[in-house]
């Protein structure tokens, strides 16, 4: 074992101690790294933190907080984080602001975590993914198909966060820009 592995098998230990009993919250954010980087789901999950300086994460901050002034901004209910509110009618619309329609899989189930999530309170809603640098809206939509993906995800992210230790760094082309290359790569 290498020592960087060493490091991440005491933090575990020394956070969570045992893993018997241990349900670590799941959140958007963990739904949305999921379908990018496991590994990036495991740091996060674990309470690393990237690189809160990055340019990448700077950019994507001034987007949110400058993008569709007229909608409700940053709504937190229970473990989910809505970036966008509005009415259209009676019909109640979430939206998700992201930088670029790159990683739209990743965009759609994590919208789709927040429909569930509020489906289980009562909530009915749509969704929508908002890519203001593009000019672009995307609806997302409740399927069965959808549903049963995402509750497999799910399943999936929480066997991850049990893990000790995290799923070994794969080089992906996007590595240059994520936050958290330092804990991939430093040793490159």
């Amino acid at each position: 074992m290498n020592q960087g592995t060493d490091i991440f098998a005491n933090f575990h230990h020394a956070v969570n101690g045992s893993q018997e009993g241990i349900k670590m919250e799941i959140t958007g954010t963990l739904v949305w790294y999921y379908f990018i980087c496991k590994r990036e789901v495991w740091l996060m999950g674990h309470q690393i933190y990237p690189d809160q300086e990055s340019d990448y994460l700077e950019i994507g901050r001034f987007i949110d907080e400058h993008s569709y002034a007229r909608e409700k901004k940053e709504i937190l209910i229970g473990n989910i984080k809505i970036d966008r509110l509005w009415r259209e009618g009676s019909q109640l619309v979430i939206g998700e602001v992201k930088k670029s329609s790159s990683y739209l899989e990743s965009a759609t189930y994590q919208l789709l975590y927040y429909l569930d999530t509020l489906r289980k309170m009562g909530i009915e809603a749509r969704g929508e993914l908002l890519f203001p640098e593009e000019k672009k809206r995307e609806v997302v939509e409740w399927t069965e198909e959808g549903q049963k993906k995402l509750h497999q995800a799910l399943q999936e992210i929480e066997n991850l966060l049990l893990q000790p230790k995290p799923p070994a760094p794969v080089k992906k082309r996007v590595c240059h820009k994520c936050a958290y290359q330092e804990y991939c790569w430093a040793e490159e």
